[in-house]
């Protein structure tokens, strides 16, 4: 049976990334958002409903490898040497970096599509930030430095929660673990009532779930095997962008890729999405201290999310589908950078931030005394 070509490939790759673009627009659905509603307001309806995503993704995924003998092996995100410090210094500068952009790459590519001109520029430090430390002049800073710091697994192991379950307990064990974590975010999802009484948000997050679960099913095994320039990926927004930046620039690379073509399919549905809602505006810079707290954004984001390997889809779905190690590592880093730029954006400054934590500490040694 013959696969999928490589052109089909990467127009699904546009469908799929519309279709995101869209129902994420429409619902107001960001990674960075969630993050702060939980943190800062209590609320977690958004990041229950990307727990929605996630469960589907998972199930997805056990559902390829049964019964179309997709090898998570195959992908980048399960290698055998596993690099978490890197992981979680990189995921802890992408939250930092989101915080001070106030979304993540895949939101920055959403506010593009609705005239946000700001995402322009985001976009534009980021992908040559991480086209630099993915392929360019910061590569082997990555590859010799950063990256040599790394476990390695034993022979024929795959950095994969279920494949280290096999291995340590037996081949069964490895069956339950995703379905049951599939399970319980389920149900946390469908105990919130606000989240019930939210369909564009509960489409949204099934639109994504299934993105992820359709993007490994036609670069894995529907793919035509002997076509060299699919590579097995799913949504992601870290190197993608890079590469789409890259390709339109020098006119080599790739195009017709599914993670380059998402990228497009992205800002064309938000565009539609919010053409459609009479919300497409253009906006731009308010003065120099918003354009300069971008502009780090964005660098920390492009820096970041290569050493994280991935964004927030990337890492939080993407790699999360496939139960990946380094997925809750990079989750939590990206947490904990977030909540980092949170409390410097609410203090000013980084100094004032630390000051503000030592006044806290005193005050709490005090009380003890």
């Amino acid at each position: 049976m013959q696969g999928l070509a490589a052109s089909t490939v990467g127009l699904i790759g546009l469908a799929v990334g519309l279709a995101c673009g869209f129902t994420v627009q429409r619902a107001k659905l960001c990674t960075f958002g969630a993050v702060e509603d939980a943190l800062v307001g209590g609320n977690w309806r958004r990041l229950r409903a990307f727990g929605l995503s996630l469960a589907l993704a998972i199930l997805g995924v056990q559902a390829l490898v049964v019964f179309l003998g997709f090898d998570p092996g195959t992908t980048t995100y399960v290698p055998a040497r596993l690099a978490l410090a890197g992981t979680l210094a990189g995921a802890i500068l992408f939250g930092l970096g989101m915080a001070l952009v106030g979304t993540c790459a895949f939101g920055s590519l959403v506010r593009l599509g609705t005239g946000d001109l700001r995402s322009l520029v985001t976009l534009l430090v980021f992908a040559v930030l991480a086209y630099a430390i993915l392929r360019g002049t910061l590569a082997g800073l990555r590859i010799g430095t950063i990256e040599a710091v790394a476990i390695s697994l034993p022979s024929g192991a795959i950095g994969s929660y279920p494949a280290l379950l096999d291995g340590w307990i037996g081949p069964l064990a490895g069956q339950f673990v995703g379905p049951v974590i599939a399970i319980a975010l389920i149900a946390a999802a469908l105990r919130d009532a606000r989240l019930r009484r939210s369909p564009r948000l509960v489409t949204a997050s099934i639109t994504l779930g299934l993105g992820v679960v359709l993007g490994w099913a036609v670069t894995g095994p529907l793919a035509d095997p002997f076509a060299d320039q699919i590579r097995v990926q799913s949504l992601t927004f870290v190197a993608p962008v890079a590469r789409a930046l890259f390709a339109l620039a020098t006119g080599e690379g790739v195009l017709l890729d599914f993670g380059v073509m998402s990228v497009f399919g992205v800002m064309v549905g938000s565009a539609t999405a919010a053409i459609l809602a009479r919300e497409f505006r253009w906006e731009a810079f308010d003065d120099q201290r918003e354009m300069r707290r971008h502009l780090t954004g964005a660098a920390f984001m492009g820096f970041g999310g290569v050493l994280a390997g991935g964004c927030t889809i990337g890492q939080g779905l993407t790699a999360g589908s496939l139960l990946a190690v380094s997925w809750p590592v990079a989750v939590i880093g990206m947490v904990l950078g977030a909540r980092i730029g949170i409390a410097i954006l609410l203090e000013g400054s980084m100094l004032e931030w630390l000051r503000a934590l030592l006044r806290r500490a005193d005050r709490r040694r005090s009380a003890a005394e």
